[in-house]
């Protein structure tokens, strides 16, 4: 599985924070078997956001494009609508998902608002900003994916 990580982030992107999540999760696919083609460090910024979502989705280059960061309720948090719109697709279960099992560690998870989606045949799922939010996100629903990917390219649910 080719994957794309963005890290949307103020502070990373402006040079002041270093990223910890993006790391990990590149780390996280790689004990997982997945290829990182891409990586990615964008600010809170919607159209920015959407914008490179759609090109990587469009370009060919990843099946699976996570985001992670700005999916929490701040001012400048603005991930899950930038994804919503580039998505053709929603699919609200991976996310319910990623919800339902962050809440078993930490009631704090419930006020996440990542989104996941389809654009063509690219998986596109949002984690949180937190280093630790991210890998668990990530590992509650890393079963799911290749199969959804299959399924995106034609294979039955069977």
């Amino acid at each position: 599985m080719r994957v794309s990580i963005l890290t949307i982030s103020d502070s990373v992107s402006r040079g002041t924070h270093q990223d910890a999540s993006g790391p990990g999760v590149r780390d996280r696919c790689a004990q997982l078997g997945w290829d990182v083609v891409s990586e990615a460090v964008l600010p809170d910024e919607p159209a920015a956001i959407r914008d490179r979502l759609v090109s990587l989705a469009d370009n060919g280059m990843a099946d699976l494009i996570l985001t992670t960061g700005g999916t929490g309720i701040g001012p400048r948090d603005s991930t899950p609508e930038a994804t919503t719109q580039a998505c053709q697709k929603l699919l609200p279960g991976i996310s319910e998902l990623m919800r339902d099992e962050g809440r078993k560690k930490t009631p704090r998870a419930a006020l996440s608002r990542a989104v996941a989606g389809v654009r063509g045949r690219v998986l596109i799922v949002n984690l949180p900003g937190s280093p630790r939010g991210a890998l668990e996100s990530l590992d509650a629903v890393a079963d799911l994916l290749p199969h959804a990917l299959q399924v995106l390219g034609g294979a039955r649910h069977d």
